[in-house]
Protein backbone atom coordinates (compact mmCIF):
# COMPACT_ATOMS: atom_id res chain seq x y z
CA UNK A 1 0.00 0.00 0.00
CA UNK A 2 1.47 3.35 -1.07
CA UNK A 3 1.87 5.94 1.72
CA UNK A 4 2.12 9.53 0.50
CA UNK A 5 4.16 12.31 2.11
CA UNK A 6 1.23 13.69 4.14
CA UNK A 7 0.44 10.19 5.40
CA UNK A 8 4.05 9.70 6.48
CA UNK A 9 4.08 12.95 8.45
CA UNK A 10 0.85 12.13 10.27
CA UNK A 11 2.00 8.57 10.90
CA UNK A 12 5.31 9.76 12.33
CA UNK A 13 3.59 12.34 14.56
CA UNK A 14 1.04 9.77 15.75
CA UNK A 15 3.74 7.23 16.61
CA UNK A 16 5.68 9.84 18.56
CA UNK A 17 2.57 10.89 20.51
CA UNK A 18 1.64 7.27 21.16
CA UNK A 19 5.18 6.48 22.31
CA UNK A 20 5.23 9.45 24.71
CA UNK A 21 1.77 8.59 26.05
CA UNK A 22 2.79 4.98 26.63
CA UNK A 23 6.01 6.08 28.36
CA UNK A 24 3.91 8.18 30.73
CA UNK A 25 1.16 5.63 31.28
CA UNK A 26 3.24 2.56 32.18
CA UNK A 27 5.09 4.00 35.22
CA UNK A 28 1.92 5.86 36.24
CA UNK A 29 -0.13 2.62 36.18
CA UNK A 30 2.59 0.63 37.95
CA UNK A 31 3.11 3.10 40.79
CA UNK A 32 -0.51 4.13 41.41
CA UNK A 33 -1.56 2.52 44.72
CA UNK A 34 -5.16 1.99 43.60
CA UNK A 35 -4.36 1.59 39.93
CA UNK A 36 -4.81 4.18 37.17
CA UNK A 37 -7.86 6.37 37.45
CA UNK A 38 -9.59 8.73 35.05
CA UNK A 39 -10.00 11.20 37.94
CA UNK A 40 -6.25 11.54 38.63
CA UNK A 41 -4.23 14.39 37.14
CA UNK A 42 -2.59 12.10 34.58
CA UNK A 43 -5.88 10.33 33.88
CA UNK A 44 -7.63 13.65 33.28
CA UNK A 45 -4.83 14.75 30.98
CA UNK A 46 -5.25 11.60 28.90
CA UNK A 47 -9.01 12.22 28.81
CA UNK A 48 -8.57 15.82 27.63
CA UNK A 49 -6.04 14.86 24.96
CA UNK A 50 -8.10 11.91 23.72
CA UNK A 51 -11.24 14.06 23.59
CA UNK A 52 -9.37 16.79 21.72
CA UNK A 53 -8.31 14.24 19.11
CA UNK A 54 -11.90 13.08 18.69
CA UNK A 55 -13.15 16.67 18.39
CA UNK A 56 -10.54 17.37 15.73
CA UNK A 57 -11.66 14.30 13.82
CA UNK A 58 -15.27 15.49 14.15
CA UNK A 59 -14.37 18.94 12.77
CA UNK A 60 -13.76 17.30 9.39
CA UNK A 61 -17.52 17.01 8.91
CA UNK A 62 -17.91 20.67 9.88
CA UNK A 63 -15.24 21.66 7.39
CA UNK A 64 -17.26 20.01 4.61
CA UNK A 65 -20.52 21.68 5.65
CA UNK A 66 -19.34 25.21 6.55
CA UNK A 67 -17.32 26.96 3.81
CA UNK A 68 -15.61 29.41 6.21
CA UNK A 69 -14.05 26.44 8.04
CA UNK A 70 -12.22 25.29 4.94
CA UNK A 71 -8.75 26.16 6.15
CA UNK A 72 -5.78 24.15 4.93
CA UNK A 73 -5.68 21.38 2.38
CA UNK A 74 -8.45 18.79 2.35
CA UNK A 75 -5.86 16.01 2.16
CA UNK A 76 -4.20 17.23 5.37
CA UNK A 77 -7.52 17.22 7.19
CA UNK A 78 -8.36 13.76 5.93
CA UNK A 79 -5.03 12.34 7.05
CA UNK A 80 -5.35 14.07 10.41
CA UNK A 81 -8.88 12.74 10.78
CA UNK A 82 -7.63 9.21 10.17
CA UNK A 83 -4.51 9.19 12.32
CA UNK A 84 -5.70 11.29 15.27
CA UNK A 85 -9.02 9.45 15.28
CA UNK A 86 -7.09 6.19 15.47
CA UNK A 87 -4.76 7.56 18.14
CA UNK A 88 -7.70 8.64 20.30
CA UNK A 89 -8.52 4.97 21.03
CA UNK A 90 -5.39 4.08 23.08
CA UNK A 91 -5.36 7.54 24.69
CA UNK A 92 -8.94 7.07 25.92
CA UNK A 93 -8.03 3.58 27.16
CA UNK A 94 -5.12 5.16 29.08
CA UNK A 95 -7.60 7.66 30.54
CA UNK A 96 -9.91 4.87 31.68
CA UNK A 97 -7.10 2.61 32.91
CA UNK A 98 -8.40 -0.05 30.52
CA UNK A 99 -11.60 -0.33 32.60
CA UNK A 100 -15.10 0.18 31.24
CA UNK A 101 -16.56 1.44 34.52
CA UNK A 102 -20.24 2.35 34.91
CA UNK A 103 -23.02 2.31 32.30
CA UNK A 104 -22.18 5.68 30.71
CA UNK A 105 -18.45 5.05 30.48
CA UNK A 106 -19.09 1.53 29.18
CA UNK A 107 -21.26 2.94 26.39
CA UNK A 108 -18.58 5.53 25.63
CA UNK A 109 -15.84 2.90 25.43
CA UNK A 110 -17.92 0.71 23.12
CA UNK A 111 -18.70 3.73 20.94
CA UNK A 112 -15.03 4.67 20.72
CA UNK A 113 -14.15 1.14 19.59
CA UNK A 114 -16.95 1.00 17.01
CA UNK A 115 -16.25 4.49 15.62
CA UNK A 116 -12.52 3.85 15.27
CA UNK A 117 -13.07 0.38 13.80
CA UNK A 118 -15.62 1.68 11.27
CA UNK A 119 -13.23 4.51 10.38
CA UNK A 120 -10.43 2.02 9.70
CA UNK A 121 -12.84 -0.09 7.63
CA UNK A 122 -13.88 2.99 5.66
CA UNK A 123 -10.26 4.03 5.05
CA UNK A 124 -9.48 0.56 3.68
CA UNK A 125 -12.53 0.71 1.41
CA UNK A 126 -11.62 4.17 0.13
CA UNK A 127 -8.13 2.97 -0.69
CA UNK A 128 -9.02 -0.23 -2.52
CA UNK A 129 -12.55 0.16 -3.92
CA UNK A 130 -11.72 2.88 -6.51
CA UNK A 131 -9.00 0.61 -7.94
CA UNK A 132 -11.40 -2.34 -8.01
CA UNK A 133 -14.02 -0.17 -9.72
CA UNK A 134 -11.52 0.94 -12.37
CA UNK A 135 -10.59 -2.67 -13.08
CA UNK A 136 -14.08 -4.17 -12.99
CA UNK A 137 -16.18 -1.29 -14.31
CA UNK A 138 -14.38 0.14 -17.35
CA UNK A 139 -17.64 1.79 -18.49
CA UNK A 140 -18.20 3.61 -15.20
CA UNK A 141 -21.26 5.87 -15.12
CA UNK A 142 -22.11 8.82 -12.89
CA UNK A 143 -23.91 7.09 -10.02
CA UNK A 144 -26.93 9.40 -10.08
CA UNK A 145 -27.42 8.59 -13.79
CA UNK A 146 -27.55 4.80 -13.38
CA UNK A 147 -31.35 4.54 -13.46
CA UNK A 148 -31.46 6.72 -16.58
CA UNK A 149 -28.80 4.58 -18.26
CA UNK A 150 -30.73 1.42 -17.41
CA UNK A 151 -33.89 2.86 -18.95
CA UNK A 152 -31.88 3.71 -22.06
CA UNK A 153 -30.63 0.10 -22.24
CA UNK A 154 -34.23 -1.15 -22.32
CA UNK A 155 -35.19 1.42 -24.94
CA UNK A 156 -32.20 0.58 -27.15
CA UNK A 157 -32.79 -3.16 -26.81
CA UNK A 158 -36.52 -2.78 -27.63
CA UNK A 159 -35.66 -0.83 -30.77
CA UNK A 160 -33.00 -3.36 -31.73
CA UNK A 161 -35.41 -6.29 -31.41
CA UNK A 162 -38.10 -4.45 -33.37
CA UNK A 163 -35.65 -3.54 -36.14
CA UNK A 164 -34.31 -7.11 -36.30
CA UNK A 165 -37.83 -8.56 -36.55
CA UNK A 166 -38.72 -6.07 -39.27
CA UNK A 167 -35.59 -6.89 -41.29
CA UNK A 168 -35.91 -10.68 -40.95
CA UNK A 169 -37.07 -12.66 -43.98
CA UNK A 170 -39.40 -14.68 -41.79
CA UNK A 171 -40.69 -14.41 -38.24
CA UNK A 172 -39.58 -17.93 -37.40
CA UNK A 173 -35.95 -17.00 -38.15
CA UNK A 174 -35.67 -14.55 -35.24
CA UNK A 175 -38.27 -16.16 -32.98
CA UNK A 176 -35.62 -17.64 -30.63
CA UNK A 177 -34.09 -14.17 -30.15
CA UNK A 178 -37.45 -12.47 -29.60
CA UNK A 179 -38.56 -15.12 -27.15
CA UNK A 180 -35.29 -14.98 -25.23
CA UNK A 181 -35.46 -11.20 -25.06
CA UNK A 182 -39.00 -11.09 -23.67
CA UNK A 183 -38.51 -14.05 -21.32
CA UNK A 184 -34.98 -13.42 -19.99
CA UNK A 185 -33.20 -10.28 -21.09
CA UNK A 186 -35.84 -7.57 -20.71
CA UNK A 187 -36.74 -8.66 -17.14
CA UNK A 188 -32.99 -8.71 -16.38
CA UNK A 189 -32.58 -5.12 -17.59
CA UNK A 190 -35.64 -3.98 -15.63
CA UNK A 191 -34.85 -5.79 -12.39
CA UNK A 192 -32.67 -2.91 -11.05
CA UNK A 193 -29.97 -5.11 -9.57
CA UNK A 194 -32.08 -8.11 -8.52
CA UNK A 195 -30.35 -11.46 -8.80
CA UNK A 196 -30.83 -13.15 -12.16
CA UNK A 197 -29.36 -16.64 -12.36
CA UNK A 198 -28.78 -16.69 -16.11
CA UNK A 199 -27.65 -13.23 -17.18
CA UNK A 200 -26.01 -12.12 -13.93
CA UNK A 201 -23.16 -14.49 -14.75
CA UNK A 202 -20.90 -13.40 -17.58
CA UNK A 203 -19.95 -16.96 -18.49
CA UNK A 204 -23.52 -18.27 -18.47
CA UNK A 205 -24.71 -15.27 -20.47
CA UNK A 206 -21.96 -15.77 -23.05
CA UNK A 207 -22.85 -19.46 -23.43
CA UNK A 208 -26.51 -18.54 -23.86
CA UNK A 209 -25.78 -15.97 -26.54
CA UNK A 210 -23.46 -18.41 -28.30
CA UNK A 211 -26.32 -20.92 -28.41
CA UNK A 212 -28.69 -18.26 -29.75
CA UNK A 213 -26.30 -17.30 -32.54
CA UNK A 214 -26.32 -20.87 -33.78
CA UNK A 215 -30.11 -20.69 -34.18
CA UNK A 216 -30.33 -17.29 -35.83
CA UNK A 217 -29.97 -16.13 -39.44
CA UNK A 218 -27.12 -13.90 -40.57
CA UNK A 219 -29.17 -10.69 -40.40
CA UNK A 220 -29.73 -11.22 -36.64
CA UNK A 221 -26.09 -11.85 -35.70
CA UNK A 222 -25.09 -8.21 -35.28
CA UNK A 223 -28.15 -7.46 -33.15
CA UNK A 224 -27.40 -10.47 -30.96
CA UNK A 225 -23.85 -9.23 -30.44
CA UNK A 226 -25.12 -5.79 -29.40
CA UNK A 227 -27.67 -7.32 -27.01
CA UNK A 228 -24.87 -9.30 -25.36
CA UNK A 229 -22.89 -6.05 -24.98
CA UNK A 230 -25.91 -4.40 -23.34
CA UNK A 231 -26.10 -7.27 -20.83
CA UNK A 232 -22.41 -6.82 -20.02
CA UNK A 233 -22.90 -3.08 -19.53
CA UNK A 234 -25.83 -3.84 -17.19
CA UNK A 235 -23.62 -6.20 -15.17
CA UNK A 236 -21.05 -3.42 -14.90
CA UNK A 237 -23.73 -1.04 -13.60
CA UNK A 238 -24.63 -3.62 -10.96
CA UNK A 239 -21.01 -3.97 -9.88
CA UNK A 240 -20.66 -0.19 -9.77
CA UNK A 241 -23.81 0.15 -7.62
CA UNK A 242 -22.58 -2.53 -5.22
CA UNK A 243 -19.12 -0.99 -4.91
CA UNK A 244 -20.63 2.47 -4.48
CA UNK A 245 -22.81 1.25 -1.60
CA UNK A 246 -19.78 -0.42 0.00
CA UNK A 247 -17.75 2.76 -0.47
CA UNK A 248 -20.32 5.06 1.13
CA UNK A 249 -22.58 2.79 3.20
CA UNK A 250 -20.19 2.56 6.15
CA UNK A 251 -20.70 6.30 6.76
CA UNK A 252 -24.30 5.57 7.81
CA UNK A 253 -22.82 3.86 10.87
CA UNK A 254 -19.69 5.95 11.36
CA UNK A 255 -21.13 9.48 11.26
CA UNK A 256 -24.16 9.09 13.59
CA UNK A 257 -22.12 7.14 16.13
CA UNK A 258 -19.35 9.76 15.95
CA UNK A 259 -21.82 12.51 16.86
CA UNK A 260 -23.30 10.32 19.60
CA UNK A 261 -19.78 9.75 20.94
CA UNK A 262 -19.02 13.48 21.04
CA UNK A 263 -22.35 14.27 22.72
CA UNK A 264 -22.01 11.56 25.36
CA UNK A 265 -18.39 12.61 25.87
CA UNK A 266 -19.61 16.08 26.85
CA UNK A 267 -22.18 14.53 29.22
CA UNK A 268 -19.45 12.35 30.74
CA UNK A 269 -17.14 15.33 31.25
CA UNK A 270 -19.87 17.41 32.92
CA UNK A 271 -20.91 14.51 35.12
CA UNK A 272 -17.31 13.80 36.15
CA UNK A 273 -16.69 17.46 37.06
CA UNK A 274 -19.90 17.73 39.08
CA UNK A 275 -19.52 14.47 41.00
Amino acid sequence: MHIDHTHRKWLAASLIIFGLATAVYIPYAVHSPSGPSGGSAIGLTFGIVGSAFMVFAGLLAGRKKVPVWRLGRAQTWMRGHLWLGLLSLPIIFFHAGFRFGGPLTSVLMVLVIIVVASGIFGAILQHYVPNIMTAQVPSETIFEQIDHVRAQFVSDADELIAATEAAATGEEGVAPLSSFYQREMRPFLQSRGARHQLLSSRDRAHSTFEGLRMLLPAEAQEATKRLEQICEEERQLRRQSLLHHWLHGWLMLHIPLSFALLLLGVVHAITALRY
